[in-house]
């Protein structure tokens, strides 16, 4: 992976006032990226069971969108089965897809605050799903806003508001929404455009996230470790801790552990550059999954970060609990002072940031399959 890495770091920055600026790849790489993948392939780096990129390929089923307007999402179904919902139902301060279900039905994202689950943690309830946001953004906090924070305190915490659904093509596979990044106030910070492409090959299910921020105002992201597209899942695909912590029973009651059930708590982190567990937090790679065993089933999630990503390869948020992130921003943090980023944008500048995840139910998600994709990812 260091050779797709090499081709395309270079020219993907250009220094404007001191800050690192995101800038389209040189046109002059253009043939070299097309004989990249011949450098990798090989039969055995296909997806999983011998699938292929279904980037190249027909889908086995068409993708379905549902506009609920009353309850405000939109569900997606690949199939006739139903795979995930765009929500913006304002019950958490930004949009979020959630429940993630894999092709076997399984959800691998964690109920609460929207779902009450037996032996779940109730901790940080902006752990919703899968989403898009960030610690500081011109000194807001937006990653950490929900409902359980005080009126009073409302004031340090910027909400995202879904703006306008502008496209669902069902052909392509394709959602395409408009977002507002807002002070408490109600100035915007950020116009967020989102395409989501969700695909299925095999035991395999897609979701592609390309979001352009464009400035509405000077815009400052100061380095941060909470950002920036991150997912929290199920109590299953956790990783074991003997650390006390609060769960809720059946009726939603929490009650504190002194001493953690970890019977049925199977996840483990694997990162592309080697690391595992919890070592995998703070630390750079091209991607991280999780696998675990969820209602008696092989599961595995992996998130990959895009090579023209700004720092890629990302830093990784990844914790035990069951929240992972990738964050390009952050890295006064991971780093501990020996880097530094603080990325800027100018009124009406945009940056794009694009992910790829991968879920995959029935074995054990190889990692040649998750590098493989990744190859195939770089190339849209």
């Amino acid at each position: 992976m260091k050779l797709v890495r090499m081709y395309w770091q270079v020219e993907r920055y250009s220094s404007i006032n001191s800050n690192m600026r995101w800038i389209m790849i040189n046109k002059s790489l253009l043939g070299c990226m097309l004989f990249v993948p011949f450098l990798f392939y090989s039969p055995g780096n296909k997806l999983a069971e011998g699938r292929t990129n279904p980037d190249e390929t027909t889908q086995s089923h068409t993708v379905g969108f549902t506009l609920d307007s009353v309850n405000h999402k939109v569900d997606v179904s690949i199939g006739d089965a139903f795979f995930t919902s765009y929500r913006y139902d304002g019950k958490t301060p930004k949009p979020v897809l959630y429940p993630i279900l894999t092709k076997s039905g399984k959800a691998v994202t964690r109920g609460f605050p929207y779902e009450t689950r037996a032996n779940e943690r109730v901790d940080h309830p902006h752990h919703v799903g899968y989403w898009f946001n960030y610690g500081d953004v011109n000194g807001l906090d937006f990653w950490n806003n929900s409902y359980a924070i005080p009126e009073s305190e409302k004031i340090r915490y910027g909400t995202i508001f879904h703006e306008k659904i502008l496209s669902m093509d069902e052909g392509k596979g394709e959602l395409v929404i408009q977002s507002s990044w807002r002070t408490p106030a109600g100035d915007s910070l950020l116009e967020e455009t989102t395409r989501f492409r969700f695909m299925e090959e095999g035991n395999t299910r897609y979701i592609d996230r390309e979001t352009i921020l464009k400035a509405l105002q000077n815009t400052s992201f100061t380095d941060n470790k909470e950002g920036l597209a991150g997912i929290r899942v199920a109590r299953a695909l956790e990783l074991p801790s003997d650390q006390p912590d609060i769960f809720t029973d059946s009726e939603g009651n929490a009650t504190e552990i002194a001493v953690l059930n970890n019977e049925g708590v199977t996840g483990d982190y694997l990162g592309s550059e080697g690391g595992t567990g919890d070592a995998v937090w703070g630390t750079r790679n091209e991607w991280v999954r999780l696998t675990g065993t969820l209602e008696g089933e092989p599961v595995s999630i992996a998130l990959i970060d895009h090579p023209r990503n700004i720092g890629f390869p990302a830093y990784w948020h990844a914790r035990g609990y069951g929240l992972f992130a990738a964050n390009p921003l952050g890295q006064a943090v991971f780093s501990e002072g020996k880097q530094t980023l603080n990325f800027k944008l100018d009124a009406s500048e945009s940056v794009v940031f694009k992910y790829r995840m991968l879920i995959h139910n029935g074995s054990e998600l190889p990692k040649e399959a998750i590098e493989q994709a990744l190859i195939d990812f770089a190339k849209s």
